[in-house]
């Protein structure tokens, strides 16, 4: 048993039957009354997200997860393929149980993933990733007198504001936890 004030982001826990992981956590206290824990949660299996809250001493089954590093193969329609790449063992993992993380997965990268016995839970993503910029706008000259952004799309088909200064094909670096451009890598 785990107390629910030693949640954080990441931790793998069990209530009620479900297998959660801990997306973001609130310690909210208020006047006299006793503190509330607010945690926002995905269901594993389900890939829901949801809010659960707790009152200040109680406790989740923690779950002892095993996380091992494995190189990323390639997704078919509802499943990715990885490798253990010291056994070549393969693995799949279910698309809806890596929803936000699959558009982040590149072949040939080595990626940590969370199991639970034999089943895998997550996929655990660098903070920060290098992709390709595919199409973006040209920049205006005059415009950069202040922070000005543009979409773009990148290798990996998703869209985030850059800099005026970047250009199709340059290597920029993505912050993996919001999707937000970081730097020019």
């Amino acid at each position: 048993m785990i107390g629910v004030t030693e949640l954080r982001s990441g931790t793998i826990f069990e209530d009620q039957g479900n297998i959660y992981q801990v997306l973001s956590y609130e310690h909210i206290k208020m006047g006299r009354g006793s503190a509330n824990i607010k945690v926002k949660v995905k269901n594993i299996r389900s890939g829901s997200t949801t809010d659960k809250s707790f009152i200040n001493g109680a406790k989740v089954n923690e779950l002892q997860v095993i996380k091992k590093d494995l190189q990323y193969l390639y997704k078919d329609g509802e499943k990715a393929y990885f490798m253990n790449p010291s056994t070549f063992e393969q693995v799949e993992v279910l698309l809806k149980i890596i929803s936000y993380e699959s558009p982040y997965l590149k072949e040939g990268e080595i990626f940590s993933v969370s199991f639970l016995g034999d089943e895998p839970l997550s996929v655990n993503l660098p903070p920060k990733m290098d992709f390709v910029v595919e199409e973006t706008a040209p920049g205006v000259k005059g415009n950069s007198a202040t922070n000005v952004f543009k979409d773009a799309v990148l290798e990996n088909g998703l869209s985030t504001k850059v800099p005026l200064f970047v250009k199709t094909g340059d290597k920029i670096r993505v912050d993996t936890r919001t999707g937000a451009y970081s730097e020019k890598a």
